[in-house]
Formats: C-alpha cells, sequence, structure tokens
C-alpha cells in the first residue's frame, strides 16, 4: 500500500487535476505514481512537463527506454521498470528477449540500446563524470554529444520519478502486473564498476 495518499481527478489539489485528466487520457488509467505525485502539484507538472521534453529528443523511443529502464533498475524502482517494459514491448516494438536483458542489466545483442544502457550506467555511478572512454566508446556507437547530454536529461526524470516512487512505496497498477519486476535480478550488475571502456 502506497504511503501516501492515490488522488483521482476528484480527490486531488486542485491545480493537479488538469495533469491527471491528460494521463488519465493518455493511459486509459491512473497510474499510481502519477496519482502520488498529484499531492505535489509541481512535482506532477514537472514529471509530464519534463516527459514531453524528453519525447523530443535525438534519441529514439527505444533508446530512451533502453535509458527510463536502466536507470529504473539501479535505482530499484520497480514500478517504473513494469511501466517502461509495458512501453518498450507495445510501443517501442521492442523484442521480449532484448527488454528482458535491460531489465536485468545484460548486453541485448542490440548494439545502440547497449551503448545507451552502459552510458546510462556511466552517467548514474559517476554523477555525470564519465570518464574519456566512456564517452569515446558512445561516440563510437554512433552517438553525439547532445545524445549524451539527452541520457542526462533521460536519468534526470528517472530519477524524479524512481525516487517518488520509492518514496510512496506505490503498488503496481494491475495494467502492470505482468511487467512485475525484482531488484535482485540486477543487484549483481549494479555493484560491478560502470566503465567497461579500457580495453
Amino acid at each position: 500500500m502506497s504511503r501516501l495518499p492515490l488522488h483521482t481527478v476528484e480527490s486531488a489539489p486542485e491545480a493537479s487535476r488538469p495533469f491527471l485528466e491528460r494521463s488519465l487520457a493518455a493511459n486509459g488509467f491512473l497510474p499510481n505514481l502519477v496519482a502520488s505525485l498529484a499531492n505535489a502539484p509541481v512535482a506532477l507538472e514537472t514529471y509530464l512537463t519534463v516527459g514531453e521534453i524528453n519525447g523530443r529528443s535525438g534519441l529514439t523511443l527505444a533508446e530512451r527506454e533502453a535509458v527510463q529502464i536502466t536507470a529504473a533498475a539501479i535505482h530499484g524502482c520497480g514500478f517504473c521498470v513494469a511501466g517502461h517494459t509495458a512501453v518498450a514491448l507495445k510501443k517501442a516494438q521492442l523484442a521480449a528477449p532484448v527488454v528482458d536483458a535491460l531489465r536485468s542489466g545484460s548486453p541485448s545483442g542490440d548494439a545502440r540500446l547497449d551503448a545507451v544502457a552502459v552510458f546510462t550506467r556511466d552517467v548514474i555511478a559517476t554523477r555525470g563524470a564519465v570518464p574519456d572512454a566512456a564517452r569515446a566508446a558512445f561516440a563510437a556507437a554512433g552517438f553525439s554529444d547532445a545524445n549524451a547530454l539527452e541520457v542526462i536529461l533521460g536519468v534526470s526524470l528517472a530519477t524524479l520519478c524512481n525516487f517518488a516512487n520509492n518514496f510512496a512505496q506505490n503498488e503496481l497498477n494491475p495494467q502492470l502486473a505482468g511487467y512485475r519486476w525484482n531488484a535482485d535480478d540486477y543487484l549483481h550488475h549494479a555493484t560491478q564498476p560502470a566503465t567497461e571502456h579500457s580495453a
């Protein structure tokens, strides 16, 4: 059970209501993350606004979802891993084995998505101070410095929703139950050195 009230459009603070209506229309249900963020209208507005801005980045939807799944797994946010698994499978049309690899922190076999996932881990582990080798490896996979900043943008979005979910202790909505994720599946990967570019 969430530690915070899970608001509906009717019960939420007035400033949160337009954002809840937007989320409800987009998803067909109100994710518990959004319902809990409604307790702080500015937090909910930031989450949805930054999410929209992130959607305009030069990264593809699949690449953006690789950032979100990787960050959520590192941060131990099962809710966000499940939610972004649904997006990766249904909207980005990624194959299930690729998504499973992202969820576990393992190589997926997709060179670009793996480069995004590794760079995301580097960004989080170093708080953005990635070594030159990590930057060079990301560039060698076909990404620009603008893309690197877009990964950092995605990490910032993930940090807000991951930490908010971890704080609220939100349960999965029934609509996401089929994508449940266990943090233990990622722990051994998350404790490894982030940079793997010395060779």
